[in-house]
């Protein structure tokens, strides 16, 4: 495809009018500022538009899509635990494979390419990803309450076919991590099992981490002190390249301990608000040189994929925090949710609009009165844009969205699918109270 007269944002970020772009099979092969002769491929419009690297949404729960407004206002333990754990052990399989194509149609229409995943029974998710065309790390999420040995889980079982049915499958697109889903959900055991497996199988790590002051404090009641990052990092669950997701109540060694690791943090402001966890050090993390990026959660807790909004929250959280100085600008925060979220799924070749890299890009409408006047149209696409200004995204050089058509979902069939899941499992548990 040829972008025409499009405004691009540079590797350096800052934005450059009236360019010419060609995407070749998966990659970007031409930036120039003069349209290239006998060019016969598809030519895009870009008139009044702004091409950027696609999203990275680096921690997510995409099937959780049925349970958008279940659950509401409720801190996180409860919430979990008589919410949305009850709903989730009613979900069958086609159930997650709707919830997930439905996450995977909102992440494409909010511009992201790239999600980090994480939840259980992981397979129907893998089908939605591979058949949809966008790319995702899909953690299978290892839980354990008592004694039992990792490859006694059925989780396990899984991971370990999933790893060596389809990690890389898709030139790349698909990729599968150990996930533990927190400390306080898995045994020590299990934890330091997994760590050997990850270390043994070389795949990614998922995880939440210090999400909440319960999480933090109880963890360090249990394991004589520690810190849940102490914890992680002594059972030997960094070793592999990690992402933990929250981060919020670090302390003392913590920051350290994420810095030497190599840990991605995935910021997650409106989940951590809405839930009343608490609000990411995002400063000290970038001071630390730790790799940061912002992510959206699952919709149960947020409750949306919209990234360019998730953006603007964290930025005007962050600095309203940091009230004299150190301010985050847009190109920070924009690099954040490219170039960092691409960094933390081992996706170097993503994130960044070069010649060679990797065609993941979105297009932004600029027609809004509320683009006008475009003065810093960085600043426009982080205070002032919409989601909807979302007008195209391309995964790999394919067009996945595009003013309102999915050329690979089904989009009115997914949105029915999972209203009758959202249905049909409220009215079990209301039947069962």
């Amino acid at each position: 495809m040829l972008f025409n007269n499009i405004a691009v944002l540079t590797e350096n970020k800052t934005v450059k009018p009236d360019c010419f772009v060609i995407t070749e099979a998966d990659r970007i092969t031409y930036i120039e500022d003069k349209k290239p002769q006998n060019y016969f491929g598809r030519e895009y419009d870009g008139r009044g538009k702004l091409l950027l690297p696609a999203f990275f949404n680096v921690h997510s729960h995409l099937t959780m899509a049925p349970l958008r407004g279940f659950g509401e206002n409720l801190p996180l333990h409860e919430w979990l635990q008589t919410r949305i754990f009850p709903f989730e052990a009613r979900l069958s399989d086609e159930d997650i494979f709707w919830g997930a194509l439905a996450g995977i149609t909102e992440a494409l229409r909010f511009g992201i390419a790239s999600c980090s995943d994480m939840y259980s029974r992981n397979e129907a998710i893998v089908r939605a990803v591979i058949g949809s065309g966008i790319k995702a790390n899909i953690g299978v999420d290892l839980l354990c309450f008592d004694n039992s040995n990792l490859t006694h889980l059925p989780q396990f079982t899984l991971l370990d076919y999933l790893l060596k049915t389809y990690d890389g499958a898709e030139g790349g697109r698909v990729r599968i991590a150990c996930s533990v889903h927190a400390e306080y959900t898995s045994t020590e055991k299990i934890v330091r099992q997994a760590a050997e497996y990850a270390q043994k199988k070389e795949c990614l790590v998922h995880l939440h981490l210090s999400e909440t002051a319960k999480e933090h404090n109880e963890c360090k009641q249990r394991h004589a002190g520690k810190t849940p990052a102490q914890y992680f990092r002594d059972c030997g669950f960094f070793a592999r390249p990690a992402t933990a997701a929250h981060c919020i109540w670090l302390e003392g060694e913590d920051f350290e301990i994420l810095r030497a690791n190599g840990v991605s943090v995935a910021s997650c402001p409106k989940s951590n608000l809405k839930l009343g966890s608490g609000i990411c050090n995002a400063h000290k993390l970038l001071d630390m040189g730790i790799n940061l990026a912002i992510a959206t959660d699952g919709v149960a807790s947020n409750n949306n994929l919209n990234m360019l909004e998730e953006m603007k929250v964290f930025a005007l959280l962050q600095n309203g925090l940091k009230s004299t100085g150190s301010l985050f600008n847009p190109a920070q925060v924009l690099a954040m949710a490219t170039r960092a979220g691409a960094l933390a799924q081992m996706r170097t070749e993503s994130g960044i609009i070069a010649t060679g890299a990797k065609a993941d890009l979105t297009v932004i409408d600029m027609s809004q009165i509320y683009w006008r006047p475009q003065t810093d149209i960085l600043a426009n696409l982080l205070y002032a844009a919409c989601g909807t200004d979302v007008c195209l995204t391309m995964v790999d050089g394919k067009v996945l969205f595009e003013d309102g058509d999915y050329p690979t979902i089904d989009a009115e069939r997914v949105a029915w699918e999972i209203e009758q899941t959202a249905q049909r499992i409220g009215y079990e548990l209301k039947a069962t109270k």
